[in-house]
């Protein structure tokens, strides 16, 4: 396989951008950061929207091949450069990882990453709502937790990159994770996989 080129548009406190961030440094593959200045609109310009024209970080570009959308970056990443391990092709276990993905998009953007959106940038939405949210979800999570190491069995998946990042930085959005002991055992055990990269803490909600 040639050396990849790969370009990742990004925004440092974005977690759906860390989560290809991630996924790029847990395969070890070499990559250009561009910075998307989300605060002065830039990615509502349009020579980003000619990239992705919902106006969202993160998006791959792959020496021509141009991806959007975190979850699918991470999906192509794992089809194109890494093994089968992160996306299993059994179809259960597929259909299990694919489960974890909806899941990033869907309980845990509506729940941890909204409440991080009201500390962190500002936004206009119902913290108790969203705290509560956050709090179904992490219970749900660690139940699922302590019956096996990762989020689809014994190895870690992507599922496990699309849910990390919004889940351990909750606390800046002032949800604790103090009574999710098996979430906290997954954390430690994510961060320890070779490659791992953090995506930088900012002083809100619990953390500040």
């Amino acid at each position: 396989m040639s050396q990849p080129s790969l370009t990742l548009y990004h925004f440092p406190l974005s977690g759906h951008a860390h989560r290809a961030e991630l996924m790029l440094s847990l395969l070890g593959l070499p990559f250009k950061r561009v910075l998307v200045n989300l605060a002065s609109g830039e990615h509502k310009q349009p020579a980003f929207l000619a990239l992705n024209a919902f106006g969202q970080v993160p998006v791959l570009d792959d020496n021509g091949t141009v991806i959007a959308d975190s979850n699918a970056i991470l999906v192509y990443l794992a089809q194109r450069y890494g093994a089968e391990s992160w996306l299993p092709q059994a179809p259960v276990a597929q259909a299990a990882v694919q489960r974890w993905l909806s899941v990033a998009a869907g309980q845990i953007a509506y729940g941890p990453c909204a409440a991080r959106l009201i500390t962190v940038f500002g936004s206009q939405l119902n913290a108790s709502e969203v705290i509560d949210r956050a709090h179904q979800i992490l219970a749900i999570i660690d139940n699922e937790l302590s019956q096996r190491a990762f989020l689809v069995g014994e190895q870690p998946t992507i599922a496990d990159v699309a849910c990390y990042t919004y889940i351990a930085h909750a606390p800046e959005g002032n949800v604790s994770l103090d009574s999710y002991p098996h979430v906290q055992s997954w954390l430690q055990r994510i961060e320890a996989l070779p490659g791992f990269v953090p995506m930088p803490q900012t002083a809100a909600g619990l953390r500040a």
